[in-house]
């Protein structure tokens, strides 16, 4: 019986032990986002990104940080990044309005009729905070003509 209690109370120590480690792993984690966060709003858009990739390293399912990152390469002018990062959004949470919203005014920018179509249609399902963003979609969307994807696309 004393046997079992000491096996007993080691395995407690070992598991309060592990709880502690990964909370402060899970807590310096975090860091990097929030850090990375005030930087962008300082505008210190490198020093940032930076920051937004080590927290997905620790987090892959990090969906602000990816968000974070789309923006940054939206910026930079950098379609293929962006477009990569929102959709890792979206994989994460499909019904991040947001990622949906850039989405959207990506695939408008790119003459791509159809995407926008669906995106838009998406959109008006999931909006939530951003629903006053529905008439910029739709009038930047009337813009877009499907004559201008094939000449756009040849």
């Amino acid at each position: 019986m004393i046997i079992f209690n000491k096996k007993f109370i080691f395995l407690i120590k070992i598991l309060l032990t592990y709880l502690i480690i990964s909370t402060n792993g899970q807590t310096s984690d975090s860091n990097y986002l929030n850090e990375g966060i005030k930087l962008y709003q300082e505008n210190k858009i490198q020093e940032s990104k930076m920051l937004f990739e080590k927290d997905i390293v620790f987090n892959p399912k990090s969906e602000i940080s990816y968000l974070y990152l789309a923006k940054i390469f939206s910026q930079g002018e950098n379609d293929s990044e962006q477009e990569v990062n929102l959709k890792s959004v979206l994989l994460i949470n499909p019904e991040n309005e947001e990622a949906t919203y850039l989405l959207t005014l990506l695939k408008i920018k790119q003459f791509n009729y159809s995407e926008t179509k669906k995106l838009i249609n998406k959109f008006e399902l999931i909006c939530k905070s951003l629903c006053s963003k529905k008439v910029v979609l739709k009038e930047k969307f009337q813009k877009l003509n499907p004559e201008n994807e094939k000449n756009y696309n040849q």
